[in-house]
């Protein structure tokens, strides 16, 4: 965990976007988010808080479907794993903005580098759209492709190079 939190915090901090909090959308961006945060005070000195939801609201306790620092007037950058088809990203956008947040990128781990709904550009190129803000992936499909065939990894990469060629943007 540390190793990503490193690297989402090392391109977080290349960006030079100014933001307030991290959004981790359920589940598995809420230990990247908390985790990234700390990287990024750790080792550039960048303070910010970190939110994520939960798959449903909790009716007793704090409540609600928000946990972490406040969303509302915040400028929010969402952080994610892997880009698919964009819908956890665009969930984590509605979800922020219901809060009275304001979205300001997003950074993903993984852009498999799939078609996006108009079946010409990226779901990364339609979210930049979306938002009017940088969409950004430490990886893509093709660098993981590369790093497989220079380990010799075929089985992988024979399953990969299929995925890619049924659902992927010709590059």
């Amino acid at each position: 965990m540390s190793v990503l939190a490193t690297g989402y915090a090392a391109e977080i901090a290349k960006l030079g976007v100014q933001f307030d909090v991290i959004f981790g959308p359920a589940y598995k961006g809420i230990p990247l988010a908390a985790a990234t945060a700390l990287a990024l005070h750790r080792e550039h000195k960048i303070d910010v808080g970190y939110a994520f939801d939960r798959k449903e609201a909790k009716d007793h306790g704090e409540g609600g479907r928000v946990v972490g620092a406040p969303l509302k007037g915040k400028r929010v950058l969402v952080l994610d794993d892997v880009m698919t088809s964009g819908k956890a990203v665009r969930i984590s956008v509605d979800t922020i903005r219901a809060e009275g947040g304001e979205v300001v990128g997003a950074v993903l781990l993984l852009d498999r580098e799939e078609v996006g709904p108009d079946g010409v550009t990226s779901t990364v190129q339609d979210l930049r759209s979306f938002l009017n803000h940088d969409v950004v992936s430490l990886l893509k499909m093709r660098h993981l492709i590369t790093w497989l065939q220079s380990r010799g990894d075929s089985s992988s990469i024979t399953a990969m190079q299929e995925y890619r060629s049924k659902y992927g943007v010709q590059v």
